[in-house]
C-alpha cells in the first residue's frame, strides 16, 4: 500500500513543487537571451536548470515521514479595513498569496484559494489552513502577479473565479514568459507575459519581471517551457518585491543594486527540507535573511510556510529558524517578520 501511495504522491510532486529537472548547456547565440535555450526551454541566470532525477524524488518520498498538520490562528480581516484602507497595507492570505493595497491599487500575488495544490483532486498537497478571505470578500483587484506555474502558485480555479468576478473590468494578469497560453486556456484574456527585466506600465503602476532561481513544470511534457520570476511593483514612491519561489542566488544582490529602495519584500522561508533535495529550488530561513540583506529592503515578510505540507520540516519550524537567523545577523525581528493568516500589516 505504501508503494502505491508514494508513487501517487511522487507523481503529484513531480508536477508540483519538487525539482526533477536536468542540466541544460548555456547557449552563446547573441540574438537569444542567455536564459533562453535552443529547444524553447529556460534556465537560471547561472546557465543551469535545477537538477534532480525521478529516482531522487522517489528516494525522498519513500523515506520521508510527513509532518503532522498543525493548528494556526486565522484572522478574518475587518471588511471595512479591506474595502477602505487608510494607508499602505498588506494582508497575508496564506502560502505565497498576499493582498497589497497601495494608493488606491489592489494587487494579488500568487492567489490560491483551493483545497489542494495539485493537478489531482484526490492527491497532492492539501490545504491545512483555510483562506482567511473568500474571493467574493476581496476588493476590486487591479493586478494579479504570478511567479511561475507550479500548482501552489498558479491555481486555475482561483484565477478563473477572480476573472469571472470582475469580467466587466477584470484584473490584469501578469505572468512570466510562456504562461500566457495557460491562462488563455482558462478563457482569461487580460494577460501580459513578460521576460526577465521587462516592465509594463498599467494604471499608474510599473510592474517588472526579475530573475530568481527556480524552475517550472505543470505536466510531464512542459518542464522549463515557461519562465519563473520575481515581481517588482512600483506605485508612486512605494516599491514592493515579491520573490515567488526561489533558491538562494546572486540574483538578489543584483536586484538590490539595480533596483534600490525596495520598501517591502515578501520572501519564502519554508519548504526547505531535506536540503539535499530542496536547496537549489527553495531557500532556507537563513538564506532568506541573506536575501533580505542582498535586496537592501526596508522590511520583509516571510511566506511559503504554514499553509500546505510540501516538504519535511514541521509546519511551525520556519518562523523559529527565521528568528534564529535574524538574531545571528543582528537584525531586529520587526524588520523581517511573519504574519498570522489573515493579518493586515500597515506598511506606511
Amino acid at each position: 500500500m505504501k508503494s502505491a501511495l508514494v508513487l501517487v504522491g511522487s507523481l503529484a510532486a513531480a508536477v508540483g513543487c519538487a525539482a526533477i529537472l536536468h542540466n541544460e548547456p548555456a547557449d552563446d547565440v547573441e540574438s537569444r537571451p542567455a536564459h533562453h535555450m535552443p529547444d524553447g526551454t529556460f534556465v537560471n541566470t547561472d546557465g543551469q536548470a535545477i537538477s534532480k532525477s525521478f529516482t531522487d524524488l522517489l528516494r525522498w518520498r519513500w523515506n520521508r515521514t510527513e509532518p503532522s498538520p498543525q493548528h494556526f490562528d486565522v484572522i478574518h480581516p475587518d471588511p471595512d479595513v479591506i474595502a477602505n484602507p487608510a494607508t499602505t497595507q498588506i494582508t497575508w492570505l496564506g502560502h505565497s498569496a498576499f493582498l497589497l493595497q497601495v494608493k488606491g491599487k489592489n494587487i494579488l500575488t500568487d492567489p490560491h484559494f483551493s483545497k489542494r495544490a495539485s493537478p489531482l483532486s484526490f492527491a497532492g498537497p492539501k490545504r491545512i489552513v483555510a483562506p482567511p478571505l473568500n474571493i467574493d470578500e476581496l476588493p476590486h483587484i487591479h493586478a494579479v502577479v504570478i511567479s511561475h506555474n507550479h500548482y501552489d502558485h498558479l491555481d486555475e480555479e482561483s484565477l478563473t473565479e477572480l476573472y469571472e468576478r470582475q469580467k466587466d473590468a477584470p484584473p490584469l494578469f501578469l505572468v512570466p514568459l510562456g504562461l500566457k497560453e495557460e491562462l488563455l486556456s482558462y478563457d482569461i484574456t487580460n494577460v501580459v507575459e513578460m521576460d526577465w527585466w521587462e516592465s509594463h506600465e498599467y494604471e499608474g503602476m510599473t510592474l517588472t519581471a526579475l530573475p530568481v532561481k527556480h524552475w517550472s513544470q505543470r505536466t510531464f511534457f512542459d518542464r522549463n517551457k515557461s519562465l519563473w520570476a520575481g515581481w517588482l511593483v512600483d506605485i508612486e514612491d512605494f516599491r514592493f518585491f515579491h520573490t515567488g519561489d526561489s533558491g538562494y542566488s546572486d540574483d538578489f544582490r543584483k536586484i538590490g543594486e539595480d533596483y534600490p529602495g525596495i520598501d517591502l519584500a515578501t520572501i519564502p522561508i519554508g519548504a526547505y527540507d531535506p536540503r539535499w533535495f530542496m536547496k537549489d529550488a527553495h531557500m532556507s530561513p537563513k538564506e532568506a535573511v541573506q536575501t533580505f540583506i542582498d535586496l537592501k529592503a526596508g522590511k520583509a515578510i516571510g511566506m511559503h510556510w504554514g499553509t500546505f505540507i510540501l516538504t519535511d520540516e514541521e509546519m511551525d519550524e520556519p518562523p523559529v529558524r527565521l528568528a534564529e537567523a535574524l538574531k545571528e545577523k543582528g537584525i531586529e525581528a520587526g524588520n523581517f517578520s511573519v504574519m498570522d493568516h489573515g493579518e493586515v500589516s500597515i506598511i506606511k
